[in-house]
């Protein structure tokens, strides 16, 4: 604002200065400044795209002179390549925003080249068109493909099948087809996978058109499943099946092939309706089973390698193509094997005879025992009835005990060969699990692969003179009492004799219910000789005219007999003999008919 003293001193008025001031500025505007002030605003409109020079590259980005009055920023991150920013050099850039609160105009190249693309682009393809581009980046569900301006391409359409790690393909050059074209959001969607697929299908037409059976092509392994292997022909895939991969044994394919193989196949069967093309490998090599009968004749010994194993038996390989069976029956003559793996493992080498072939089953039958003398074809040579021999107790069954006479070959001790004289419940009180006994033969039977052995027939039978001679009616006898039952007591008179005082005798006049009452197991009692029949083996005693007398045994916690003992020992009402043992439901039949190792205790 104007002083009036300043003014006032010059001798000037106010009137005359903003006349001069306005004169002055009136002869130096244009006569169309309405029109350049329009035009202007027109050039500097948001969102439109501007060319500018570059003047300087700072740490935050590069600044353009856009022909503002104000300088233009443009951020470092939109620049690709920071070594080709060159001061001076000319861009083309967006305008963002004029003037904003630090002063600077908002530029923004990369989305200038975007628009520049994108218009580039519409012009120039179209949907279904094929185009190439660099793989940029991966984002979530597939890769942008750089076409000029960012394009996707998913997950799902970069091949035919899965493609594992899409990364991968990060800077590498991909042709797709494009599948979609957004105007109004400006993306595309292309696909390198139906490209593919189109491409096959062109070539799978060609080779069904030309594919014969009986022809030889190479392929390369795609696939690998349980059931075969899929090979590409060069545009159509072909299966070759495991039953055709080999004339011998395949577990699975990947035991001979492995993804990405190059192989020749015979082409089998073609179905051009279907498209389909069965393949084979072992096919292009001879059948060797068509000559298997003259190269391994009925009887002949041959050698192989135990290559599977199963329950009833194990496969052996004669050479590559011909595998032939050892049931487990014929594995050994003597041993009862309950699995294979007992005798042979995968890998062993073991020698053989041929006892079938069948050629049209494609079948062969093996025998390992048969290599072997057949031990029962000599038993009875080896082992006469009434020879001595020595054995070791193999195992023990409330029967008996079985005694290994050699390998694989054992022999059926009977508890009731056990003792003249005493009785025995279970084989444990005379022999012991893998101590060497002697033992006498009985008998042999060979045919059903028997050995009966005696223990007590190694001495003379007491009963036939010793007991007589040496026990009387009426002879007083001290004992001690062994066993309990419903029916009486028995007491070991010594030597491994025993003789049955009955409960009537326990009784003195009064009614008892069980001996238990009257004495004890270990009690020591005089009793008196009242019968004696060698032919039964049985001793009664009796307390009549005799003071009944017990020495009590010390105190031990004993289990009572159970009911079944007793039935088995009460042969009568009033005088029994030693029992005969229980075998808990196994016949002696089924136990003696049984070879050696017959039971599953050992």
């Amino acid at each position: 604002m104007l002083k009036t003293d300043i003014l006032a001193d010059y001798n000037i008025s106010r009137e005359e200065i903003e006349k001069e001031i306005t004169e002055l500025i009136s002869s130096n505007v244009p006569e169309n400044i309405d029109e350049i002030y329009t035009n202007s605003l027109k050039n500097y409109e948001v969102g439109s795209i501007l060319k500018g020079r570059i003047l300087n590259i700072t740490d935050n980005g590069v600044i353009i002179d856009g022909g503002y009055k104000s300088e233009g920023i443009v951020h470092l991150n939109e620049f690709e390549n920071r070594d080709e920013i060159v001061i001076g050099d000319e861009i083309e850039v967006l305008l963002e925003a004029i003037e904003d609160d630090t002063g600077i105009i908002r530029l923004s190249k990369r989305k200038a080249d975007r628009i520049k693309g994108w218009q580039n682009i519409i012009t120039q393809y179209k949907e279904g068109d094929v185009v190439t581009g660099k793989v940029i980046r991966k984002i979530k569900g597939g890769l942008i493909v750089d076409l000029g301006v960012p394009i996707f391409l998913p997950a799902s359409q970069i091949d035919v099948k899965p493609p594992g790690e899409i990364a991968e393909y990060i800077g590498t050059e991909v042709t797709c087809k494009i599948l979609k074209i957004d105007h109004e959001r400006q993306n595309i969607v292309v696909s390198r996978r139906k490209l593919i697929e189109e491409e096959r299908f062109e070539k799978r037409e060609k080779i069904l058109a030309e594919i014969a059976s009986g022809e030889v092509r190479t392929g390369v392994v795609k696939n690998i499943a349980d059931f075969g292997v899929f090979v590409d022909l060069g545009g159509l895939d072909g299966l070759l099946h495991i039953t055709d991969m080999s004339w011998g044994r395949v577990s699975h394919p990947s035991e001979m092939l492995a993804l990405g193989d190059e192989i020749e196949v015979k082409i089998m069967e073609v179905d051009k309706e279907q498209g389909r093309i069965s393949l084979g490998l072992k096919q292009k090599t001879e059948n060797p089973w068509l000559s298997v009968e003259d190269k391994y004749p009925v009887g002949s010994t041959v050698k192989g390698e135990v290559v599977n194993i199963m329950n009833y038996g194990a496969f052996v390989k004669l050479e590559t193509g011909i595998e032939g069976l050892i049931h487990i029956s014929e594995m050994s003559w003597t041993r009862r094997i309950n699995h294979p793996s007992e005798v042979v493992a995968i890998g062993d080498i073991v020698e053989v005879v041929v006892l079938k072939v069948d050629k049209e089953s494609t079948e062969i039958s093996l025998s390992m025992k048969q290599t072997e003398v057949n031990p029962w074809a000599v038993i009875e040579e080896k082992y006469p009835k009434d020879s001595i021999i020595t054995g070791r107790v193999r195992n023990l069954t409330n029967y008996g005990a079985f005694i290994e006479i050699e390998e694989g070959v054992d022999g059926l001790l009977h508890i009731s060969d056990m003792s003249w004289s005493k009785k025995v419940n279970h084989p444990s009180e005379i022999v012991k699990r893998g101590e060497k006994i002697e033992t006498v033969v009985l008998s042999v039977d060979k045919e059903k692969k028997r050995v009966a052995l005696g223990l007590k027939q190694l001495t003379d039978d007491p009963w036939e003179k010793e007991i007589p001679e040496k026990y009387k009616l009426d002879d007083i006898i001290k004992g001690k009492v062994t066993k309990l039952t419903n029916f009486g007591a028995f007491i070991d008179l010594g030597d491994g004799l025993e003789g049955l005082l009955h409960i009537s005798e326990l009784s003195q006049g009064k009614r008892i219910s069980n001996p238990s009452e009257v004495v004890s197991i270990g009690d020591e009692i005089e009793t008196k000789i009242i019968r004696i029949e060698p032919e039964s083996r049985k001793i009664g005693l009796g307390l009549k005219g005799l003071k009944f007398k017990i020495t009590e045994a010390p105190a031990v916690t004993e289990e009572a007999p159970s009911a079944n003992d007793a039935a088995a020992e009460d042969d009568s009402p009033e005088e029994q003999a030693a029992p005969e043992v229980e075998n808990s439901g196994e016949s002696e039949e089924q136990a003696v008919s049984a070879e050696a190792g017959d039971s599953n205790e050992d």
